[in-house]
């Protein structure tokens, strides 16, 4: 059964400095690595990105990245998803994602 997604802003009203605010936090930082790294774009469960956080605050994180319009979030009721918008990133803010893929999962550039 399809869900009701959860949507941020239109790809066009896309702010890079929220998306900048969202991605200064580290642990929203790596879920955006390990997303630009997929290249299947495939979704993937909340809690699949193994952050050392709480739920809740796995929620929060969720919920700054598609309200800057950087994840969609189906919403199946007794879960949700992750998919990177990843068509309207590149459109708005060519590169951004290949930086993001440039940074290792702890947060630092490769070298």
């Amino acid at each position: 059964m399809a869900g009701r997604k959860l949507v941020g802003p239109e790809a066009g009203a896309l702010d890079l400095g929220v998306v900048f605010r969202a991605l200064a936090d580290e642990h929203r930082r790596s879920v955006m690595t390990q997303l630009a790294a997929d290249r299947s774009d495939s979704e993937r469960g909340c809690n699949s990105f193994d952050l050392p956080v709480s739920k809740q605050t796995q929620t929060h994180h969720s919920r700054v990245l598609r309200e800057a319009g950087l994840i969609d979030e189906p919403d199946y009721g007794n879960r949700k998803g992750i998919r990177l918008r990843r068509a309207d990133i590149d459109k708005r803010f060519p590169g951004l994602l290949t930086l993001l893929g440039a940074e290792s999962p702890g947060g630092t550039a490769r070298r």
